[in-house]
């Protein structure tokens, strides 16, 4: 129920920032009959939560019926709760704000290569791999690879340890114009009547038994358009 009402009021004071043309969507067709659970979807990063208010709009939408638009604000009546994201642990404990955030779905976990400002390196923390299996098996759960909004950083491979525990249905999202719109944090608009684009591709086709986890990554950031033969053209 607390859930349900962050969902709505979250929804409600973001919606302008979404609306009337700003946000163009593509693709929802093809998430339109997912299941209700075991969905991953991998996402690149531009702001720290305009990206996933965005997507909790698009998901919600999609639930009441609505294809490729978010023009009608009646789905926040009827959201879909079992929604979940993955964020680092440090950008979630900024505030009340930020907790709030984490109430409305957030899974948060140790950053693997860095802490603050440092560059570190420690093993994947295998109870945020659980967290995050806990979090697909009852709905969909939102994860950004590069764990960073810098543009074509390279994939981090925890996420394909969850691919092979839990094995999810992984649907790619593109996402586009966020990061000139908003600020860093993605709570603010910095400049108005901005693009920002959606894009949802089919799952990804992944064999478990015979791909290896480079290879996954590799079809994930390609997915993504992350890889090196997208960088050129951004």
């Amino acid at each position: 129920m607390i859930k349900r009402f962050l969902i709505f009021t979250l929804g409600c004071i973001s919606y302008n920032s979404y609306n009337k043309g700003k946000l163009q969507l593509k693709g929802t067709e093809y998430i339109k009959n997912l299941p209700d659970k075991k969905v991953l979807f991998v996402s690149n990063h531009q702001t720290y939560f305009a990206d996933v208010f965005a997507m909790f709009h698009v998901f919600c939408s999609v639930k009441n019926g609505f294809i490729n638009t978010i023009e009608n604000p009646i789905y926040l009546l009827n959201p879909k709760v079992n929604i979940y994201y993955v964020a680092a642990k440090e950008t979630m404990n900024q505030g009340i704000l930020t907790k709030l955030f984490t109430y409305s779905g957030g899974i948060t976990i140790k950053r693997t290569w860095k802490e603050g400002n440092k560059i570190i390196n420690r093993s994947v923390n295998t109870s945020d791999i659980t967290r995050m299996g806990v979090a697909l098996n009852d709905g969909w759960l939102i994860t950004f690879p590069q764990g960073t909004t810098q543009a074509f950083s390279p994939g981090r491979r925890g996420i394909v340890h969850v691919i092979r525990k839990y094995h999810p249905i992984v649907v790619p999202i593109v996402i586009d114009g966020f990061k000139k719109a908003y600020g860093k944090k993605g709570i603010k608009v910095v400049k108005k009547e901005i693009l920002q684009k959606m894009i949802f591709k089919k799952p990804i086709k992944i064999d478990l038994k015979k791909d290896s986890t480079k290879y996954i990554m590799e079809k994930i950031m390609d997915a993504i358009e992350q890889s090196p033969k997208y960088y050129n053209n951004k």
